[in-house]
């Protein structure tokens, strides 16, 4: 398993920006995809954003594309996921995600894994 801790949450106004950060000490971390899911009360996770282990590929959902970028540093180990004109809708605890095998793909089977989830609000 690696430690994964999350950042960068709070409250902002319709319209508004976060930046998100996932931070691990994974030595490894250069192998690993990495994604961001958000939860709604009653709701499943969703995979919000993705990237393959070598930056070479992005997924994103629809309802964010154009808005949110997500980007991996390997020699900070870090991910961020930056979200732009944010809406009422985006309002969720978002996760930061390792999955091992590097890609996408396998991100919704949540194998790998998992932060302790931070919490986005998104109000006026």
């Amino acid at each position: 398993q690696v430690h994964l801790v999350e950042s960068g949450g709070g409250l902002v106004q319709p319209g508004g920006s976060l930046r998100l950060s996932c931070v691990t000490s994974e030595p490894d971390f250069r192998s690993y995809g990495m994604g961001w899911f958000r939860q709604t009360p009653g709701k499943e996770r969703e995979l919000v954003a993705g990237i393959t282990y070598n930056h070479g590929s992005r997924w994103y959902l629809d309802s964010v594309k154009g808005r949110f970028t997500i980007t991996k540093d390997d020699v900070k180990r870090t991910v961020y996921l930056q979200m732009d004109d944010l809406k009422l809708e985006d309002t969720a605890v978002y996760y930061c995600y390792a999955d091992p095998t590097g890609s996408i793909a396998t991100m919704t089977l949540g194998e790998g894994s998992w932060g302790q989830g931070i919490q986005v609000t998104v109000s006026s």
